[in-house]
């Protein structure tokens, strides 16, 4: 953790499961401080007193909390004072309340982080990792829409600041397994509930990976990546129905299984790379890199060159590796709820 030594990394977003995760992995090490920027007070001062009664009570002195929005640069500004790193997490995620909502989307995707971006730049920040999903790559709905509209807006933002003063990047991933809001969580109660459980579509795909893995991605971005990068990690996928009947054997459950059809903005399988980023992608073997297109507004000079270029493929929850029940159990047996909620239900 040497580049965190003595550094101040501002996570916006910070009460969320991936700001819990960031805090889990860093907050004993020898960061100076974390500071957890959100909107809602009540889920910070849970936070608040789960870290300093529960969790790190010797290392709590690192953790400072700011309550602010990230549509309102000012606030973003008064938490950035002073800060090296940011990761920028804060966003509106669901699809359905998205499509109904599409402007509360774009205030908070796309305008969010021209401000977080323009406060970080202002106050010296010197890296900025930013989270985007697979909705951006092809999107159909208007979380998609508004952030691949948020990754415009990082790269455009990398053109114009020197990278040797602020640095972004940006990670694309896909569904992480038990977040909040997502199916993993809703089989789990309606188990519980002796409800059957509901899936919009058997046959629709979605990739698969734990929110370690997700950390994971935002870390080898922020340690390798050049400004205006966007990486994506290599994760398997699997069938709805698949990632069903694997929770149901975890919990020796006999449920039926419903299918309900296909919600507002939904679409049956998800891209993390898509064809046109194939023509400048670099395979890392566990990632890829998509270096931000340099050009100018100047195509003149490009009528009379060429630049021969390799082709990767398109990289979907179709064409990467399918898992199969016991490889989606294993999976979940990584994820701590799921941990939690099989110890509860054994013990009843």
């Amino acid at each position: 953790m040497s580049l965190f030594k003595d550094k101040i990394l501002l996570i916006t977003g910070g009460t969320g499961l991936f700001g819990n995760a960031v805090l889990n992995r860093f907050l004993e090490t020898d960061i100076k401080e974390i500071r957890v920027f959100s909107r809602d007070e009540l889920k910070q001062d849970n936070m608040r007193h789960e870290y300093q009664q529960a969790k790190y009570p010797d290392v709590f002195y690192k953790l400072k909390f700011y309550i602010g929005d990230v549509r309102d640069i000012s606030s973003i500004k008064n938490a950035m004072y002073g800060v090296d790193y940011v990761y920028h997490a804060a966003a509106l995620k669901q699809v359905p309340s998205c499509e109904f909502f599409p402007i509360e989307a774009v205030k908070t995707n796309v305008l969010g982080t021209e401000n977080v971006l323009t406060a970080a730049i202002e106050c010296g920040v010197k890296r900025v990792v930013c989270l985007s999903t697979d909705k951006a790559a092809y999107p159909v709905n208007a979380v998609g829409t508004s952030k691949v509209m948020m990754e415009k807006v990082i790269v455009a933002k990398s053109r114009t600041v020197d990278p040797e003063k602020t640095s972004i990047m940006c990670t694309r991933y896909g569904n992480v397994l038990a977040s909040r809001g997502s199916v993993v969580p809703l089989f789990i109660n309606q188990i519980k509930e002796g409800n059957p459980l509901t899936l919009t579509e058997p046959s629709m795909t979605r990739f698969v990976m734990t929110l370690e893995e997700a950390v994971v991605l935002v870390l080898f971005a922020f340690e390798n990546g050049e400004s205006g990068d966007i990486f994506v990690q290599k994760a398997p996928a699997c069938t709805i129905e698949i990632l069903a009947k694997a929770v149901k054997e975890l919990f020796r459950a006999d449920n039926e299984i419903k299918v309900i059809g296909i919600r507002h903005g939904e679409r049956m399988y998800e891209t993390l790379l898509t064809d046109e980023e194939c023509a400048n992608a670099i395979d890392l073997g566990n990632f890829y890199q998509v270096p931000a297109d340099k050009r100018d507004l100047n195509y003149d000079k490009y009528f009379v060159e060429r630049i021969e270029k390799n082709r990767l493929t398109q990289f979907n929850s179709n064409n990467t590796k399918l898992m199969n029940i016991e490889e989606v159990k294993n999976k979940l047996l990584e994820v701590k709820l799921v941990q939690e909620e099989l110890s509860d239900w054994e013990n009843k």
